[in-house]
């Protein structure tokens, strides 16, 4: 799986895109067609301290999944939303694999 970090409102340190590289690549032990992960960080222009932006587009073939979460730290956001699409891939799998048994085996079985 291919790992793209964007952060257009600021120089990411290298601490903070390795934590960012080491949990996307989890993702790859619950969804291994993941080809890449668009990871974008930015901070919101609030006044809130939960400020911090994390969006994660993982691109699967026929099904990109999309999350983002907003918290107080960069590390935080991406922890949430890498849970986040945990639960989508889980929720996905769920679905094609009743739409595998509705439909049945091709030849009659």
């Amino acid at each position: 799986m291919k790992i793209i970090i964007q952060t257009p409102d600021f120089t990411a340190t290298r601490k903070l895109t390795h934590f960012v590289e080491k949990s996307v690549s989890k993702l790859e032990t619950y969804e291994e067609r993941i080809l890449e992960a668009r990871v974008c960080l930015k901070t919101d222009a609030s006044d809130s301290k939960e400020n911090k932006v994390c969006e994660i587009k993982a691109v699967i073939p026929g099904n990109d999944l999309f999350a983002s979460r907003q918290s107080k730290s960069f590390e935080e956001s991406v922890k949430t939303v890498v849970d986040a699409l945990k639960h989508q891939i889980e929720r996905l799998k769920t679905v094609e694999k009743q739409q595998r048994n509705v439909v049945g085996p091709i030849n009659g079985g």
